[in-house]
């Protein structure tokens, strides 16, 4: 990583020293694009990892439109590239990226830049299509390298699409958080100050005419509480880690009690043990749809999720007992959706089950679950058919 910092630490003394000479796209492109690339692993001599003026049949794309570059990972393109002139408004031309990346099933990150500034999109909100708003912006002229390490999740040899997806997610919703907090730090708007009074205890009725008596403490008491924080931090002492540590004296530890889901054994028959696995994959499912009403069933063949705790109800079954754990879902596995746990990174077997390495991989198919969750809520789908 450190190497990687200090390639980047360059780069963008290079993009502030020439930036403003690179005056046409074609010269931001070598000079400032290019390099960016090839300290990511993507070298740009090599089309097996990076495709300038890629061309498909995109459907609703002019056939005269291309992507100016096109990443690969293991023959197949992961990432499609738009480049602008070094003073260019990457606003303006964001609509011209979702295009491709629209019309292209293949494809789930998407980036415009020009040179100095980068901004990364994929599709959270709706499958297949670009978001409107990027997931993450890097910006040299306002960042130093050190912060900029978020940018070692594109390099050629960790890129992951499903990983990126988390990690726009994680972003995303970080970014949203940092936004509600900073304005409510600044403007300390009667919900906050009732959230404070709340928190604190205060033994008083909290109406709208005592909250505002009070707000004007609470932002003074804000203010105070983020300059402590400051101070606290500046005033810690430093620890040089380079110094020979003295023998300390040993003393006894108390146990550190594990949290962590241990395999349970059924009381009534010693062949059913829930694994931790099985543990994990119902928490997951559990946090996803916490309106649902769902239960989990274990049997010596395979691990259940009910809805409504009923047995013909399962939205999967997840069998641990092999090789390769397999997951099997209610709803069938058509077309499309083999295509969607393609994309996803996920096996599917000739008999429609899905091989689940890991308990988190079915964050990966989200979208199935849901369709699990609807067959099952819908009565219809379990009304007995009667011979006529």
């Amino acid at each position: 990583m450190n190497n990687f910092i200090n390639k980047l630490q360059s780069h963008i003394e290079h993009v502030k020293r020439v930036g403003e000479h690179c005056s046409t796209e074609e010269t931001t492109k070598q000079a400032l694009i290019l390099p960016l690339l090839d300290i990511l692993g993507f070298n740009p001599y090599d089309p097996t990892k990076v495709l300038a003026e890629f061309a498909a049949d995109f459907p609703g794309v002019k056939a005269t439109e291309r992507v100016d570059y096109a990443l690969y990972c293991n023959g197949q393109p992961v990432m499609f590239i738009e480049a602008k002139p070094y003073n260019a408004n990457l606003t303006n031309h964001a609509p011209q990226l979702s295009r491709y990346f629209n019309s292209s099933l293949g494809v789930t990150i998407g980036a415009i830049t020009n040179g100095k500034e980068w901004r990364f999109f994929t599709d959270l909100i709706n499958t297949n299509v670009m978001d409107e708003k990027p997931f993450l912006t890097v910006d040299f002229m306002k960042h130093k390298a050190e912060e900029l390490v978020q940018l070692a999740e594109f390099k050629h040899d960790n890129f992951h699409v499903e990983k990126l997806r988390f990690f726009a997610e994680e972003n995303q919703y970080i970014q949203q958080f940092k936004t509600v907090i900073k304005k409510s730090i600044n403007e300390v708007d009667l919900d906050f100050v009732r959230y404070v009074a709340q928190q604190a205890n205060i033994q008083r009725q909290l109406n709208t005419k005592f909250l505002e008596t009070i707000q004007p403490f609470v932002k003074q008491a804000v203010e105070q509480a983020i300059s402590d924080t400051v101070v606290k931090g500046l005033s810690s002492p430093t620890i040089i880690t380079a110094q020979p540590i003295e023998p300390q004296p040993t003393k006894i530890e108390q146990p550190i009690i594990d949290h962590q889901p241990v395999d349970i054994i059924h009381p009534d028959n010693e062949k059913i043990v829930t694994t931790k696995d099985e543990q994990d994959l119902y928490r997951i499912v559990s946090e996803l749809f916490p309106e649902a009403e769902l239960t989990a069933k274990d049997t010596e063949s395979y691990y259940s999720i009910l809805f409504q705790n009923k047995n013909n109800r399962w939205l999967f079954r997840y069998d641990v007992n092999r090789k390769r754990p397999t997951i099997q879902f209610a709803v069938p596995i058509d077309d499309q959706r083999k295509l969607e746990l393609f994309r996803a990174g996920l096996e599917v077997q000739t008999n429609g089950q899905v091989f689940l390495d890991k308990p988190e991989h079915i964050y990966r198919a989200v979208g199935i679950l849901k369709d699990c969750l609807a067959h099952c809520s819908n009565d219809d789908n379990f009304k007995r058919v009667l011979n006529a």
